[in-house]
């Protein structure tokens, strides 16, 4: 199976870059898979979790926020605003803040609150349920 290169930022890092065979995105609609060689494209990453096997058949899965892909001469760029592993995921954290977005929900706000909230209700419940799997 052919590689082809994966730049993952996050607004606080470079999360990971180098060779991958395949890349498993969170998208609007489900999932979507890159390969080597993929059409050239942009997309949009939602909240969620993200996987990809290295050129050494090792799996990687990530947690990340929202952001983009861009595919374009067989390099991927992953641009999000987080990206962690689920196991450095601190659950208690992501506990409260799930609660924190859903008590922000049930009082009165306007529409860039509401989904600035909703992002965040998102990104915390991504993150539980991926820390709940991988510990």
């Amino acid at each position: 199976m052919s590689t082809f290169r994966v730049s993952i930022i996050a607004t606080d890092k470079i999360f990971y870059e180098g060779l991958v065979k395949i890349l498993i995105l969170p998208a609007m609609d489900g999932e979507a898979a890159v390969m080597a060689h993929h059409e050239d494209m942009v997309m949009a990453v939602v909240a969620g979790e993200m996987r990809f096997q290295t050129e050494d058949g090792n799996w990687t899965d990530v947690v990340v926020g929202t952001g983009f892909v861009q595919m374009i001469n067989n390099r991927a760029l992953v641009l999000v605003d987080t990206a962690e592993r689920p196991e450095d995921i601190d659950i208690v954290r992501a506990r409260e803040a799930k609660e924190r977005a859903q008590e922000q929900l049930r009082q009165r706000q306007s529409l860039v609150e509401y989904y600035h909230t909703q992002a965040s209700l998102a990104r915390a419940m991504s993150r539980l349920k991926a820390a709940s799997k991988h510990k």
